[in-house]
Parts: structure tokens; sequence; C-alpha cells
């Protein structure tokens, strides 16, 4: 802003302000672009304009506008929507946020009718209701988003219920699973996530329109019908908390910062498995970029930008936890900080989960690869201490006698299925010559038949009752 209009806003009239009537000088110019809130609040405009045609109609109901004024309202407010969707809005940092913006264009374009409107009401609930719907409305696309993510691991998880692949413990070669087994444990964290999800939904979905400042109005207002006509649960039963309570937005963030550590933990698996060193999948291109420099590289920015915006959605987090942590009730004007960051983190959710759901499904795993690494490191000894222990032989013997089977066959530089009977039974007598039947990969990941093993059926049964959860929603 130049001098000359810094020095205009000096000196304009403090009563143009629609709350200026108690203030003899103006606001300084910094202080008003400082304190304005239009430039990102302005994103709940819709919803603003939602809350406020519900609250006219119930002034209207209750006799507080007649029949007339509802109507003049109501038809200013859905040309303002208009005028909003078309941007063709404009928006002015002097009226400060959304709602002094909507407010002061209403009365330019149906005249004093406009002034009624905020009868009954504050900013403080306005605000507070105002940021629900649109965090209501942010949640249910992140739920189907999450869906269909889910929808596509579970897809791609019965197709490779036998694709067998080494399972690790410390990164270590440990036990072989099924390729099918390891994706429906993503799709248990997400399960888990979406059941917050919705948790958190619930909490949302309370009406704190009509609390007013900080004590209610002394208005015949009705709060259930607005509630009613908002597509509320109910309204909320504190005045004082309704207009500073912002605990469903530090709760979103907490449900975001569990999605984006679980989506980052799968992110980082997929760029282990897309190296060179592991070649375990094959990410298709669209996913991934070039270097501008190695003409060879085929670099998986996606799962990369993803694991990198956790810690985007954790700082989050912690700015929310922070901005509530020392706030007397009621509302303060602290609580203007709460937007930018719920906004960032319900955008940072929405995107991350659909790169995730447009790349799950496209996955292509390298099935001889990952059945030669899983031949490596041993992974079937478990298998052979738990054949022991059927022969009888005590489990901490049984564990033992493989140790030593192992340390020979690093010695010899092969594996347990490529030692000989007479070289197994030097450690064991038990052993017969159906050990190689459990020595096996196949063997070894069909012996793990019960509910949330790696058995290639038990993989297939668990993907009808992930398919059966998720049509119920």
């Amino acid at each position: 802003m130049s001098n000359d209009n810094a020095s205009a806003n000096n000196n304009q009239n403090p009563a143009a302000k629609l709350w200026g009537g108690r203030f003899s000088e103006a606001t300084d110019a910094f202080v008003e672009r400082f304190t304005a809130s239009v430039m990102f609040d302005q994103r709940m405009a819709l919803e603003d304009i939602q809350g406020s045609l519900a609250h006219a109609q119930m002034l209207s109901e209750v006799g507080v506008l007649t029949a007339d004024e509802f109507a003049q309202i109501e038809g200013g407010l859905k040309d303002i929507a208009a005028e909003i969707q078309a941007g063709e809005f404009p928006w002015s940092v002097e009226l400060e946020d959304v709602h002094m913006n909507i407010e002061a264009r209403l009365t330019q374009r149906i005249g004093a009718t406009g002034k009624k409107l905020h009868t009954g009401r504050s900013r403080n609930d306005q605000v507070a209701t105002d940021i629900r719907l649109w965090l209501r409305n942010r949640i249910d696309l992140i739920a189907a988003e999450l869906t269909r993510l889910q929808t596509g691991l579970v897809d791609l998880a019965e197709k490779e219920a036998d694709t067998i692949m080494p399972g690790f413990t410390h990164l270590q070669s440990a036990q072989p699973v099924t390729f099918g087994h390891h994706l429906l444990a993503w799709n248990e964290m997400l399960t888990r996530d979406y059941e917050r999800l919705i948790d958190c939904r619930k909490r949302v979905n309370r009406s704190p329109l009509g609390a007013a400042a900080l004590a209610g109005t002394s208005y015949p207002i009705n709060r259930a019908r607005t509630a009613e006509l908002l597509g509320f649960d109910a309204p909320t039963e504190n005045s004082l908390d309704s207009v500073s309570d912002r605990d469903f937005a530090i709760e979103f963030c907490a449900f975001g910062a569990l999605l984006l550590t679980h989506l980052s933990r799968a992110s980082e698996e997929l760029v282990l498995w897309t190296s060179s060193q592991f070649n375990f999948i094959d990410l298709p291109d669209r996913f991934c970029t070039g270097s501008s420099i190695m003409p060879q590289k085929k670099n998986p920015d996606v799962p990369e930008l993803v694991r990198g915006k956790t810690g985007r959605m954790n700082g989050h987090l912690i700015a929310l936890l922070t901005l509530m942590k020392s706030q007397p009730l009621a509302y303060n004007k602290d609580n203007q900080e709460d937007k930018e960051p719920l906004f960032d983190a319900a955008d940072t959710v929405l995107d991350c989960l659909r790169a995730f759901a447009d790349m799950a499904p496209a996955l292509k795993p390298k099935k001889e690869n990952m059945l030669a690494a899983a031949a490596k490191g041993f992974s079937t000894a478990t298998d052979l201490a738990d054949y022991l222990v059927r022969k009888g032989v005590a489990f901490r013997d049984a564990h033992e006698i493989v140790g030593q089977s192992v340390a020979f066959a690093i010695e010899k530089d092969c594996d347990l299925a490529d030692l000989s009977l007479a070289e197994l039974q030097k450690f064991s007598d038990a052993i017969g010559d159906d050990v190689f039947e459990v020595l096996t990969l196949e063997g070894s990941v069909a012996a793990r038949d019960h509910i949330g093993g790696t058995a290639p059926n038990q993989v297939r049964a668990a993907c009808g009752r992930a398919r059966a959860l998720i049509a119920a929603r």
C-alpha cells in the first residue's frame, strides 16, 4: 500500500466501520492490514452465506424479521453467492473479514434491510459456525478419497494374494509374507484413520449459531431450528464454549497427522522398493520425475512429497494446540490464527489422499525379484523352529538348533533349504525328510493359516471382510 493510501486510510471516518460507533479515530493502516483476515477467510464465503440464510429464515419464523425483509435478504445473499462463484465479488481489506464484506455488500444491494441480518448473532458465533460448515464439507470429501484409496488397495491385495515377498523387522529379512498381506496392513492403518475421521465429524457437526458474542441473545431465537436448517445434529450447549471452542479443528489435525504418518510409512516403503537396490515395484512414469543432469534417473517424487508433507501436517497440529493452550474464555482475537493451519491441513490431507488413491492401484510388483529376495536371509528359519517344536523339541532348544543350522549355512554360503537332509540332521535327529516342506517359501506363507495371517486364502478372506466394511459406509 502506498503512503498516500495509508494516509487516506488513517484519516477515514471510524464510523464507516460496521462496528465503529464507539471509536473516535480511525484504525491505523498497518493495524488494519495486520488484523484483517479476509485474504484467507474468504474461502468460507459460501458457508458464511449458508449460515446467514439459515439465521435469517429463523429470524423470520420467530417474527424478528418480516416475510418481506427475509425475502430481500435471501435474494440479496443468493445474488452475492453468484458474484463470489463468478469471481466478481469486490473483496476489501478495509472490511476486515469475510463476514463484514458480505454484510456490507448485502446492505449496498438491498439497503437498510441488510443491516437487520446481524440481529441476534455476533461474528463470534458466526465464524464458529462457518468453520464447522467448511470443515464438515472437507471431511466428507476426505472420507470419499480415503474410501477410494482403500478400495484400490484391497483390490490390489486380492490380486496379489499369492505374490511372495520378504517381510521385514529392523529392515532385515525376517519371514516371507505375501504382497497382498502387506497391502492389507496399509489398509488396516487407513481403516483406523477413517474411523477417527468419522468420529471427529460427530463433534464438528454441532451448531454454535445463536451463542452470539459469548452469552447468548435476548431475542427469541430458535437455535434448534438453525441447527436443523444447516444439517447440524444439534446446537452446542454452552454459549461461552460455543464461541471459543476449537477442539474440533485440533482433533481434525490430529487425525491428519496420524493419516499422513501412515501414508508416510507407505511412501517410505515405496521409495525403498522402487530403488535399484530393492527393485520390488514398478511405479508408473506419471507418478515420477527425472533428473536435470542424470538421464537414467526415475525419481519417486509423489511418495517422497507425501512423506515430506507429514512434517507440515504435524506442524499445523502443534500450531493449533499452542494457539489454544492459554486462552481464557471466551473468544479472543488469537483464534483468527486457526484458519490458515486448518485450511492448509485439509488441503494437504485431500491432496495426499488423491495422489495415493490414483497411484496405489497402479503399483506393479516385480514378482521374481520379490521372490528371490524372500529366499535370502534365512527367512524360513522360524518355520524350521516350529517344525522341531511339532516334533517334540522344546522351543528354546529348537531356537538353538536352528541358530546353529543358520551359522552352518552361512559358512557354506547357501540357504537353509539348500542344505541336505544329512547336514540338517547333524543338529537334530528330530529332523526328517518332510522338513523341506516347511523350508519352502510357499510352505511358509501357507502355514500361517489363521485370521490375520499371511496365508493366501486368509488374505483373500481378509479382502472380503475389508470390502464389506467399506461397502457398509
